[in-house]
């Protein structure tokens, strides 16, 4: 089963980061991603924002835990699938981490290279994998 969550998730361009806020609450946004190991790195990107202090990261600092979502939707629901990564979460520190995570990202992305992300990067270290079927 692993191999099929991790292959899914890896071929995957878009998913859904969930994180809660300082006061309790759900927050979850799509965001891009890459996998690298057991780690996934998502940047604080250039799309347009009001700012690069994304609520995501307050969410990290207050609660450092996250699950990611990717899924596949068809009218043909013997295709549906889905994957879920629960991870602790952190905002990288360490400059070769975030110089290798930006690497990747731009591998999967051929925007960053036109625009690399100028925010933070962050890590969710994934502690289990859910997948259905």
């Amino acid at each position: 089963m692993k191999a099929d969550a991790r292959a899914r998730l890896a071929d995957a361009r878009v998913a859904r980061l969930a994180t809660v806020t300082a006061e309790g609450s759900p927050h979850l946004v799509p965001c891009c991603f890459v996998l690298v190991g057991d780690t996934v790195y998502s940047a604080v990107d250039g799309k347009p924002k009001t700012t690069l202090a994304l609520r995501r990261l307050a969410n990290i600092a207050a609660h450092p835990r996250a699950s990611l979502l990717v899924d596949h939707y068809d009218d043909d629901w013997s295709t549906l699938w889905w994957v879920r990564v629960d991870a602790a979460a952190r905002v990288v520190a360490d400059p070769g981490e975030r110089e290798l995570a930006l690497e990747r990202l731009t591998a999967k992305y051929p925007q960053y290279v036109r625009t690399p992300p100028p925010g933070d990067v962050l890590a969710l270290d994934i502690t289990r994998w859910r997948m259905w079927p």
